[in-house]
């Protein structure tokens, strides 16, 4: 019996793994997307996120069958409840990536505007998102702890994206309409942050018991 929970345990942590892959492949497709104008990046975020959206139904069916039939112990029933809690801010991260990429399909940016601050946040919560499923699957505590410590950066990015927006449209008050949709495309971003949080925060309460 025992044997039989560990294997479907490890088909739940390479399931994670790659809806976690997933979530990276919508977020990078959408910030080339608007970045550099990539129309075609732009289309494949939405087939990305129905391949999100379905890894999130089988991992919560896998779920399901987990604590229904095997009975799992104490460390086992938060670490398989935890993935249930986990795939439901997965599946945001790829809505918020499909919303990037639907701004992009229809905004007029202005191709001269540095978009520093807005690449850093996209890396950053890129490197957030993977690095909560990885803390997941190995188990690994400090790994989780440095996801929720990043979230300061990626807020404050977002601060000094919006405030150089703030002052964009100051100076060009005709554009800002896209202006203020690559606000949104930052706020966006912010929040991919904020579901990796809550992933990382899932992964301490899978291995201590404590929620935050």
């Amino acid at each position: 019996m025992r044997e039989n929970f560990n294997r479907q345990l490890d088909t739940l942590n390479r399931e994670m793994t790659d809806m976690g892959s997933l979530c990276e492949s919508a977020i990078e497709s959408a910030v080339r997307a608007l970045l550099r104008r990539d129309e075609k990046a732009a289309e494949s975020v939405a087939a990305i996120e129905d391949e999100i959206n379905h890894a999130e139904r089988d991992i919560e069916a896998l779920c399901l069958k987990l604590l229904l039939k095997q009975q799992p112990v104490a460390a086992d029933l938060r670490t398989v409840s935890s993935a249930l809690k986990m795939i439901t801010d997965l599946e945001r991260i790829g809505d918020q990536a499909a919303d990037i990429a639907e701004i992009v399909r229809h905004a007029d940016f202005d191709e001269n505007y540095d978009n520093e601050h807005i690449r850093e946040m996209a890396t950053g919560v890129s490197k957030m998102v993977t690095g909560s499923v990885d803390a997941f699957v190995e188990r690994d505590l400090d790994a989780a702890k440095d996801v929720i410590r990043r979230d300061d950066q990626i807020d404050d990015l977002f601060k000094k994206a919006c405030d150089d927006l703030a002052g964009y449209i100051g100076k060009n008050p005709k554009k800002a309409a896209p202006a203020l949709d690559l606000m949104m495309t930052a706020k966006y971003l912010e929040r991919i942050g904020d579901h990796a949080v809550n992933v990382a925060e899932w992964v301490e309460f899978s291995i201590t018991g404590e929620r935050r």
